[in-house]
């Protein structure tokens, strides 16, 4: 009985060559996500990550990913800061939720369109 021949999954060739940068961005959404559980201090080194590639994946699909994740780190510490300062009028807790629930908004909507190959 012959052996059955050996058929590509993708003939063509036409898949899509992988981005050096995407998975760096994958894993700073990851390091933003701990972030929660860690006390923040891996969104800092994601935020770092992303400092030292941005010029890796400049003009890529994938800047935009970077610039979408530093901006998160940034507006969520300062409203991070503002709602730490402000728990003890109470508002304070109010400013931490929602800029919790922002923040995984945006890792979420990030996350998702880097995985459908999309800029942010």
């Amino acid at each position: 009985m012959a052996e059955p021949e050996f058929i590509p999954a993708n003939p063509n060739g036409n898949e899509r060559q992988p981005e050096p940068g995407r998975n760096l961005a994958v894993v700073v959404y990851i390091l933003q996500a701990l972030s929660f559980f860690l006390g923040g201090i891996t969104g800092l080194v994601g935020v770092i990550v992303n400092y030292v590639k941005l010029d890796d994946v400049r003009g890529s699909w994938i800047e935009s990913h970077f610039r979408w994740q530093i901006r998160t780190f940034w507006i969520g510490l300062l409203w991070t800061v503002i709602g730490i300062v402000t728990t003890p009028l109470i508002i304070g807790w109010f400013i931490l939720l929602g800029i919790s629930i922002w923040v995984i908004y945006r890792i979420v909507k990030g996350a998702l369109a880097l995985n459908d190959g999309k800029t942010i």
